[in-house]
Order: structure tokens, then sequence, then C-alpha cells
């Protein structure tokens, strides 16, 4: 079989399968979990193989024209270079952990079918975004990601908080799509083609006439689909939706295609070095209120979120500062921890009953009942602190050298001030990273909160699945950065001494100042009185969750909702605390200057239409009705009335005609 009939396989197999699912889901239930999770693997293998057979070497390419457009044809076309290749062969790891890990997480929900169906969806469709070579096609399977968002974080569609939370990641991200959009039109102008390779060529010679406006429009997408400030705040309300799908989400998905967008399409953004600024700011900005954000959250998923936002803001970055190898190697490395830390999250969702509203600070015991989370979480927040020698450390190295060549001239990509912006925020966020890591650890598994009833092991097919992932999150990075080069550009990836020692110096720092925070709140602080912890019946993690969100109380007992002042991060952030878990009043600051004008501008227009286009309307409509009255009443029925009218209308005719003619 050529690898370019692999490659087409690689999204079709996720297609048909999510095709066969909605189908046969209600009328053959059984053949639900294999239609979840063979096409998926199947994927997996044929994106592996393609891998290999394109081995960093020259691209895979192939088109056929999809229909005559009479001015700029859109081709259905593969690009398949070391980037294409290497992330397929990540997405299809995580979209596969996922759906193994759903089938013992949501056993017994009873809209599996239509979930795990959807998960296919999405996984097709970032395959479709990651293998294109038009940019029109791309489109199609960015949007189709950001419908599957919407109906997979409002799974739980009977609360309040994911239709909402749905609503909202897809509106946010629509903001950014219409000027996405337009930038794609305008690019396909300037360059004659929405062919990838043809837009590259174009710009190598010069062929845009208006760079930095087609960089900003297209900048708008990125930040909505990839969570930047400022369209990032549909991100942590989307953790309403199961598990499973905040890691595919977060790891290999959506949020991952505007990173990958960008750094396909770089030398576009750098042909504008005012785009290069904008692009340095946003990240700059995401890093590190990102890693305020975590840092006062008490929600584990919560957390991981905003940590979601920081790490892509890192991935931003070294786009900013014109390296898109060490923003496609962290991409990488961060798809296989943050998929880790979210499914390990799953675990222990279940194994402490609670999913939002303070669930950190009422956990205890819970480093014996689930081992297997307690391990491979550990391991996934090591990488994420970026400790040597965990995956982390290489690839977020990776960004912070070249930010460093940047600001010391050793390259000329990008602005000297994009450099530093990404250098000083990146070694910023270092700290608070392992700051907010070693707190949800330390929360975690070895709180002092009410301990939950046990509900025996984990599923199997959970577990297992955290231990595939622990695999890359450990050894990825050691490996990746040696070999990753001759995929991507040629560029060094090799950590630097000075920001290696700069970065694992603030990120050491950043878990001591913490420990020590934890240490010193619970020595002090007086516990929040916890009432009784209620059994709770058997059931699977995701209706837990489920239970959890509706209720709007952790799934387990009858709990003070007051924060618990033994938080070290309170201690850390001090009065910034109430502001950082608002997520800086972000969403208040929308409310008043776009939801609420637009409410208003509603209500006029609904009192117009109500108050004065109604009234013309009632007015000719009763202007006939009136006329129709007074006819009526003149239709008796009596003949003699009739003949009494007649010569009456005879009389005055006459009279008239009289009149007219002594007149004349």
């Amino acid at each position: 079989m050529t690898t370019t009939t692999l490659a087409v396989l690689v999204p079709l197999l996720p297609f048909l399968g999510a095709a066969a699912g909605l189908l046969l889901g209600r009328n053959a239930p059984g053949f639900v979990r294999p239609l979840a999770v063979l096409p998926t693997l199947a994927a997996l293998v044929a994106a592996a193989i393609v891998a290999v057979r394109q081995n960093g070497g020259a691209s895979v390419d192939a088109a056929t024209e999809l229909t005559p457009t009479g001015s700029v044809p859109i081709e259905l076309s593969l690009h398949i270079d070391g980037f294409a290749a290497l992330v397929a062969v990540v997405v299809a790891l995580v979209a596969t952990c996922v759906q193994i890990y759903s089938t013992g997480y949501l056993r017994e929900d009873p809209r599996y079918p239509s979930y795990a169906a959807l998960v296919s969806l999405f996984t097709s469709a970032m395959f479709l975004v990651v293998y294109t070579g038009d940019l029109m096609v791309l489109l199609v399977g960015w949007e189709v990601m950001g419908i599957c968002s919407y109906f997979l974080v409002g799974h739980y569609w009977e609360t309040p908080e994911a239709r909402a939370a749905s609503l909202k990641a897809f509106l946010v991200t629509k903001l950014g799509d219409v000027p996405f959009l337009i930038g794609l039109f305008a690019l396909a102008t300037d360059a004659g083609s929405f062919e990838i390779t043809k837009v590259l060529d174009a710009v190598a010679h010069g062929g845009l006439d208006h760079p930095t406006v087609i960089a900003l429009l297209l900048l708008a997408g990125v930040a909505g689909k990839s969570a930047q400030f400022p369209l990032h705040t549909w991100l942590p309300d989307a953790m309403a939706g199961p598990t499973p799908v905040s890691a595919l989400i977060h790891a290999a998905t959506m949020v991952a295609a505007g990173v990958y967008f960008v750094a396909r399409l770089l030398p576009v953004f750098e042909a504008s070095r005012a785009a290069m600024v904008v692009l340095a700011v946003m990240a700059a900005v995401t890093m590190a209120g990102s890693g305020l954000a975590a840092l006062a959250q008490d929600d584990i998923k919560r957390v991981l979120a905003y940590s979601t936002i920081g790490q892509l803001g890192y991935m931003t970055g070294a786009l900013a500062v014109g390296d898109r190898g060490a923003a496609v190697f962290h991409l990488l490395s961060h798809g296989a921890f943050k998929a880790l830390l979210f499914l390990a999250a799953g675990v222990i969702i279940h194994a402490a009953g609670t999913n939002s509203l303070a669930a950190m600070s009422r956990m205890s015991h819970l480093r014996d009942r689930i081992p297997d989370a307690y391990w491979t979480m550990t391991v996934a927040l090591l990488a994420l602190a970026a400790i040597p020698p965990f995956s982390g450390f290489f690839s977020k190295e990776s960004v912070l050298g070249a930010a460093e060549h940047v600001t010391t001239g050793h390259t000329e990509n990008a602005p000297g001030a994009a450099g530093w912006l990404v250098l000083v925020a990146g070694l910023i966020t270092a700290f608070l990273t392992a700051a907010y890591a070693a707190r949800l650890w330390l929360l975690t598994f070895h709180g002092r909160g009410t301990e939950a009833p046990d509900h025996g092991r984990q599923p199997l097919t959970m577990t297992v699945v955290l231990w595939v992932l622990a695999v890359p999150s450990l050894a990825l990075g050691g490996f990746a950065y040696r070999t990753l080069p001759d995929w991507f550009d040629g560029n060094d990836l090799a950590p630097t001494l000075t920001t290696s020692v700069l970065g694992t110096g603030v990120a050491l720092a950043g878990g001591l100042v913490m420990y020590a925070a934890w240490r010193h709140v619970a020595g002090l602080a007086a516990r929040v009185p916890l009432g009784a912890v209620a059994a709770h019946p058997e059931g699977d993690a995701g209706l837990v969750e489920a239970e959890a969100i509706a209720t709007h109380t952790p799934a387990y007992g009858d709990v003070a909702s007051a924060p618990d002042p033994a938080d070290p991060g309170r201690l850390l952030l001090g009065p910034l605390h109430r502001h950082a878990a608002a997520g800086f009043h972000l969403d208040a600051v929308y409310d008043v200057l776009f939801v609420r004008p637009v409410q208003a501008g509603a209500s006029l227009v609904r009192f117009l239409d109500r108050e004065v286009v109604d009234t013309y309307v009632r007015g000719a409509g009763a202007l006939p009705r009136w006329l129709g009255a007074a006819v009526r009443r003149a239709q008796t029925g009596n003949v003699q009335t009739y003949v009494s009218a007649l010569l009456a209308g005879t009389v005055v005719l006459a009279v008239a005609a009289l009149l007219v003619a002594s007149g004349a």
C-alpha cells in the first residue's frame, strides 16, 4: 500500500467509525466500543507507518481538484512533511488512549454511543488539519472540530454549567474564526492559491501585498482556537465536559490546531515584524496570566486547563521568535504529559468523589488508594514543571533557548523585543508552573480533607492507558531533541547552558517555595469543619462526575462551601488571589464591553419592532377593516332599502347635473 493511500486512510478511518457508530449505536450496542477503538487504533498504525516512510525527508504531496471555482482553485491535497507526520502520530496516540479510557470511564453512560462517535469525528477533523495541503480543506477540519467541541463539552446537557460552557466555547472560538476566514481569503488572493506550498512560495518571493493585515486576521482565529489571550476564557469553563474530552481537546486536538497552523505558515507571519511582536505579547501575557490563575484554582481540572493555556503560550512564544521546531517539539511533549494529567485526574475524580467546588482542598488519603494515578501523575507533573530529565524539560528549554538566541542576536527571524518578552515571561511562568504543579500534587495526594468511600480498583482500561502515556512523558524529551532537528528545519533543539540553569533553577525555586508555604499554612491554619461523608452508590466515574456538576457540590459528602484557609496558593498570592481565581475578571470585562451593549441593542430593536413597526402594521390592517365594517352595515338585505337608496342617489345625481348645467 502506497504512502499516499495510507495517509488518506488516517483521517478516513475515524470518520467511518464515527458514521458507523452513529448509525449502529442504538440498534447494535455491542459494536459501539469496537467501532470507537479499532478505527482510531488502525489510524494510529497507519500514521506511524506514514511517519516511518516519510522519515523527515521530502514531503509527501498529492492533490486532486475538488471543484472548479473559476478563479482560485480548491484541491483535496496532502502535504506531509516531518511536522505533519509526527503531529499526526501524537494525535492518533492520544485519541486512541482516550477512546480506550472512555470505555471504562463512561461504561454506564446512556449517551456513550454518540460520545464515542463524536470523539472519532473530532479526531478525523484534526487529522484533516494536520495532513491537508489546502487551506480551504484545513478550514473544514478546523470548523468540524468547533462543532464537535460544542457537543462534547455539552455532553452532560442536563446541567446548566455544561450547556453554558458548550455555548461559550462555540461563540468565543467563532468570534476568532470570522477574521480568520477573512484572513484566509486575503492570503489566497495575494498568493493566488489556497495551496500551502504555493502560498509559502509566494511569501518567499515577496508576493504578499498586505502581510501585516493578513497575519493579524489569522492570529485572531489562532487566539480563539488555541485559547490565547484575549480569547482564552472558554477553555477553563469547558471543564464541564467529561474528563476524557478535556484530555483530547487539551493534548492533541482543537487547541493544538492553532499552534500547528502558525507553525506550518510561519513565513507568512515572519513577513510582518509587527505581527511577530503582537504574537510575542500575546504569548507573554498568556503565559504569565494563566500561571497566576492556575495557582488560585481549587478545581483540579481548572488548574490543568489554565496550565494548558500557559503551555500553549510557550508554543506561541517559540513561534514569535521564529523557531517552529521548538514550538512543535513542545506541542509533542505537552500532548503526552497533558493527556496523562487529565486522564489521571479522571481516576482521582472517581476515587475522591469530587469534581468541582474546592475539590483539591477536600481530598484525602488518595496516594495509597490509587497508586497508578499517583505515580503516573507525579511523572506528568514533573514533566509539566520542566524538571530534568523528564520530557517537558527538554521541550521547554528549546523554547527558552530559541528566545535567548533572538536576544543575543544569533538569529534575526524575529525582533529582539519579541525575544526578550518571551524569555522573561517564560522564566516567570516556569516558576509559576512548578509552584502550581507542586500545589496540585500536595493538595491532591497529601491533603487533609474528608476521605471519600473506597470504590475499589479502577477499570483496567483506565489504568493501563496511564502507564502507556507515562512512557513518552518520561523519555520522549531526551530522545527527541537529538532526532527531531532532522524532521524539522534542522535547528538545534538541545538545551543551552544559560536557559537550562535559569529555567531549572526557577522551577526548583517555585516548587520549594510552594512546599514551604504548604507546610506553613498546614501548621497554622485551622481546618474548615467538614461534614460527615455520605455513602454514594457505586457507579462509573462519568456518572460520578455528571452528578457532581449537576448538584454544584462534590459528588460525595455534605461539606462546607467555604474555601480552605490552608491553601498555600492563597498565602503566596495574597490580595491577588481573589482576582486570579476569577481569571482576572476578563469575563466581567467582556460582559460590560460586549454582552450588555448587544443586549441593550437587542432590547431597542425589540421595542422599535413592537411599538413602531407593529403599530404601522396594525394600522394598515385596521383601515380596511373599518371600511369593510362600514360597507357591511349597508348590506341589510331589504329590497325597499336598496330601492330607496337608488332613488335617493338618482335625485342627488340629477340635482348635481342641474347645478352643473346652470353654472355652465
